[in-house]
């Protein structure tokens, strides 16, 4: 009995010692999911308004105004960008990011990957490892941005992509990342980066006029490696924040599994010593009725 004792007791303390770590790492999630969300929230509207319109002159203006960036080719080679994060604890985060990549190769761009025509750039290193293991064609020179995430580390990445596809080694580039909303959700996405998406024009309205200064061209060429260098910015910010909420939500879950599990544990403590002292005065009053008798 007092070996069940012992062995309820050390697990126990396992499950307190386990217990503050969670409870560290929530604490640590929590300070740092509040700086990744002040940046993203800031920087959100400023890329969006960007990038929409960026989109509306593709699409309103006549002509090859967006040069290659804007040509649609196909899909003959696939380049996706892959965000996920370096560390794991942080539910499933992760696990949800590699499977849309892993299900859009495996359906949208099934044929191309049978022919070895869709590659996966990874930022982070949870992408990399898991999709390398899995076989499909990864590329590691920028899965260590979140080591050091600055503005510059990101734009290295962008040009690289703008000019792989200026090359034509790819035909279309998109985005698998996670969309920050608060700290329990997330919205995992697939977003086109290369070619530039046009929009729609609705039957009916008048097609936007717009008014360049300096000329249409000069302009355009200046500030569309510059958006496109905010869009991919955003994607990283959002899922960074993402990353920290998503661990934050999975040390509290941590957490509270833990408060329930040393409530179960303590009970069946107190019964294992009841039950030790029960027979321990069952065996003093035997022995005493002996020695009477």
């Amino acid at each position: 009995m007092s070996g069940q004792l012992k062995e309820v007791r050390n697990r126990i303390k396992s499950v307190q010692s386990t217990q503050q770590i969670t409870k560290a790492m929530k604490m640590v999630s929590a300070a740092k999911l509040r700086r990744a969300q002040d940046a993203i929230v800031q920087m959100r509207p400023y890329a969006q308004k960007l990038q929409e319109m960026l989109s509306n002159i593709v699409s309103n203006t006549e002509g090859e105004v967006g040069g290659s960036l804007a040509t649609d080719r196909g899909t003959e080679r696939v380049l996706l960008i892959v965000i996920t994060s370096d560390r794991g604890l942080a539910g499933g985060y992760n696990a949800n990011i590699i499977k849309l990549a892993k299900e859009t190769i495996n359906t949208r761009y099934a044929d191309q990957n049978r022919r070895g025509n869709v590659t996966i750039w990874n930022i982070g290193k949870k992408g990399y490892e898991s999709l390398a293991k899995s076989n499909y064609k990864v590329n590691a020179d920028f899965k260590d941005i979140f080591l050091n995430l600055s503005f510059e580390s990101v734009q290295a990445a962008s040009e690289a992509a703008v000019q792989a596809f200026r090359d034509k080694q790819f035909d279309v580039v998109e985005l698998v990342y996670s969309e920050f909303k608060n700290a329990a959700t997330q919205r995992f996405v697939l977003e086109r980066f290369l070619p530039i998406p046009k929009v729609e024009r609705q039957e009916g309205l008048k097609k936007a006029d717009f008014i360049f200064e300096p000329a249409k061209e000069e302009l355009i060429a200046e500030l569309m490696p510059k958006i496109l260098n905010t869009q991919l910015f955003k994607a990283i910010l959002d899922a960074h924040a993402s990353e920290h909420g998503a661990r934050m939500t999975a040390m509290d879950k941590a957490s509270e599994n833990a408060n329930e599990l040393l409530k179960t544990l303590k009970i069946s403590y107190n019964r294992a010593r009841q039950a030790a002292i029960t027979t321990e005065l069952t065996e003093i009053v035997s022995g005493a009725a002996a020695l009477n008798g």
